[in-house]
């Protein structure tokens, strides 16, 4: 359990209350003294995400308010850790909504990327509330900082090979297996796309491939996207365009958080994880537009903008993860910005063909407060992907429903699996919110570990 959580339920703590906009007057009521005078002093209205530190008349804390606005974020108890002085804390009163997710709001608030800036802290402590597993939310917060640590480091140390060490690290703490193809052993292994995008950079491109579980459990296959670096390739992308360009891998750590969830979790599935970690950089032998590229399932792809690299290496990766016919895909890639066009930053869209997998990941997604949408694979639109002189081109020529053909392209390689879903996910948070700061962001992560566990269990 995370050493911010106190399970002694009566460890004597100061009390937070939460309250409404809109309840402050009542909460003032019903606890006249002076905080209910500082209340009013200070002209504290319940806003969301406030903190109001409330004095006991002898210069000491006695409380604090923190507001809710309208009750909508579950997880504003994130901002609780800055806000309040060292010490033991407990939720007191009536308490909105989920107990846990308040408690994973607390958690999430202590997140710090301190990788270049600064140590470690120390944090005021929570007592958990009552029925709230602590080990769980621990699990749930531990993930989310792995994913949020691997997107905000920058690529110069998170290239391909950083990312194959960070996955061979969470394999090696699990006692799952972990198998690198490097280079132009790619081609070898018949891996060609992966090797295409990925052969102009300094560090050689590469399959990463976790297994883990026993061998007769359910399949389960996570492709992550690690575009370690993008700069678009030879269709190079403006600077601006390129300055968040650390976070294309966003796909890979969001797979990886959830690896590590399910083998701490112990879900009965048989897990494979993979993830091509390459870099799109330009040089004398980058592929270009007017390409043609081989795949790994043998369809041949008229390469349209070498910026639509994503969807190339996750092409080769999901032919690998079908030919075992799993009962469950999942590819997870930061692919379009035609998809934060349709539906934002925060609202990552979905793809899939089976209504039943459509209706957990939607029920698991309200259910964790993880904001998803989904989106249709609009089969007219498959003919915008037409190539007069290969199978297929990977993009459209128009500006329309960029993130549809991406998913409809991908959708191509998988034939066989039980069920195939595909995210979108922007995996950064734009936008600071209490236990949620600018930066690298595990989207989806807690609604898909929720589907497993339900569809799964231990």
């Amino acid at each position: 359990m995370l050493d911010i959580f106190i399970s002694d339920k009566h460890k004597a703590a100061t009390p937070v209350w939460q309250v409404r906009s809109g309840e402050v007057d009542g909460w003032c009521a019903s606890h006249a003294g002076p905080g209910a005078a500082w209340v009013g002093t200070s002209g504290f209205k319940g806003e969301a995400g406030k903190v109001l530190l409330l004095p006991d008349g002898s210069g000491g804390l006695a409380g604090a308010l923190l507001g809710l606005g309208d009750g909508s974020d579950p997880f504003l108890t994130g901002a609780l850790p800055a806000a309040l002085p060292q010490g033991d804390y407990r939720l007191a009163g009536v308490l909105h909504g989920s107990a846990a997710k308040a408690a994973l709001g607390f958690a999430l608030g202590t997140y710090r990327f301190t990788r270049y800036s600064g140590g470690k802290r120390d944090w005021p402590r929570l007592v958990l509330p009552e029925g709230v597993d602590g080990e769980e939310v621990g699990r749930i917060a531990t993930a989310t900082f792995l994913a949020r640590d691997l997107i905000n480091t920058p690529a110069a140390d998170m290239g391909p090979d950083d990312l194959a060490a960070a996955a061979e690290g969470v394999a090696r703490a699990h006692g799952a297996t972990c198998e690198i193809i490097l280079g132009d052993a790619l081609l070898d292994e018949n891996y060609p796309m992966i090797h295409a995008v990925g052969r102009a950079a300094a560090v050689a491109p590469r399959l990463i491939d976790m297994r883990w579980g026993r061998a007769d459990a359910p399949r389960v296959t996570l492709v992550g996207k690690g575009v370690c670096f993008d700069t678009g390739g030879l269709d190079l992308k403006p600077s601006s365009a390129m300055l968040l360009m650390k976070k294309d891998m966003g796909g890979a750590a969001c797979v990886l958080a959830l690896a590590q969830l399910v083998m701490e979790a112990g879900l009965d599935i048989r897990l494979r994880v993979l993830v091509p970690a390459v870099e799109n950089s330009v040089s004398g032998n980058a592929f270009r537009p007017g390409d043609v590229l081989q795949s790994r399932k043998g369809v041949t792809v008229e390469i349209g903008n070498t910026d639509a690299e994503g969807r190339l290496v996750l092409a080769d990766a999901l032919t690998e993860a079908d030919s075992e016919a799993p009962d469950l895909i999942v590819d997870m890639a930061t692919l379009t910005g035609a998809a934060r066009t349709a539906l934002g930053p925060d609202l990552p869209p979905f793809y899939t063909d089976d209504e039943t997998l459509a209706a957990e990941i939607a029920a698991s997604a309200s259910a964790t407060s993880d904001p998803l949408w989904r989106m249709p694979l609009w089969r007219p639109y498959d003919s915008w992907l037409e190539s007069k002189i290969a199978d297929v081109n990977h993009v459209s020529d128009g500006p329309f429903a960029g993130s549809v053909t991406a998913a409809l392209f991908l959708r191509r390689f998988v034939e066989k699996a039980g069920a195939y879903v595909h995210f979108d996910i922007y995996g950064w948070a734009p936008k600071a919110k209490p236990g949620r700061p600018v930066g690298g962001e595990a989207q989806g992560v807690r609604a898909l570990y929720d589907l497993l566990k339900r569809r799964y269990g231990a």
